[in-house]
């Protein structure tokens, strides 16, 4: 995002101006007030508008990994983040010791920090719509893994027994490995059941 200058008739109306245009919120914004308005005596030369030139302080990117760096200091661990941005996400990794309470049982508190992350991103970008992910020590893909092998084990017995398996409730992110990991996977179906945050992945005979 670049800088904007913009005018008004106070220095106020002319950040509003500014904030509005950049899709951004106050404490995002480093403000540089090139001219006051004129008041009083001095406007007998004619009013003179509020010119000021506002950029932000932080892009998404650098602003989710300020935050995340705040959570870290303020839990008194030692950590490095590092982020990743593409047209469609931006991805933050957290590696050092002690981060593994980061992670919670099966990632839950991962998933909330994540859940967190998304929604002060949305909040603070207007028109911000890029998927953020939040990986701790690499436990996604390790995840990844572990909900490969479960669902083609629950996959074959499914196949074998002819009876349909209703796994544990899963994130999105979560329910997509498990739909790509049988999507030709012969004998059975997957589809999704129930309500967020308690919606399941069905394995069905086909």
């Amino acid at each position: 995002m670049n800088a904007v200058e913009t005018t008004g008739r106070t220095v106020e109306e002319a950040l509003e101006k500014a904030l509005s245009l950049l899709g951004i919120r106050r404490d995002n914004a480093e403000v540089e007030v090139i001219s006051e308005p004129t008041h009083g005596f001095f406007s007998f030369i004619g009013p003179r508008t509020a010119h000021i030139r506002v950029k932000p302080r932080y892009e998404p990117a650098g602003y989710l990994k300020a935050f995340l760096e705040e959570i870290v200091n303020d839990c008194g661990v030692r950590a490095k983040i590092t982020t990743e941005e593409d047209e469609d996400r931006i991805c933050a990794s957290i590696s050092g010791e002690k981060v593994g309470f980061l992670i919670g049982r099966r990632g839950k508190t991962l998933n909330e920090l994540q859940y967190l992350c998304n929604t002060i991103l949305r909040r603070q970008f207007s028109g911000f719509k890029k998927m953020v992910i939040i990986d701790v020590e690499n436990y996604r893909s390790r995840r990844e893994r572990t909900l490969v092998r479960l669902a083609r084990s629950v996959a074959r017995r499914v196949r074998l027994e002819g009876r349909e398996q209703v796994l544990e409730p899963m994130t999105p992110q979560e329910r997509r490995i498990i739909h790509l990991a049988l999507q030709d996977f012969d004998g059975v179906v997957t589809y999704s059941r129930g309500e967020e945050p308690n919606r399941k992945v069905v394995i069905a005979p086909r």
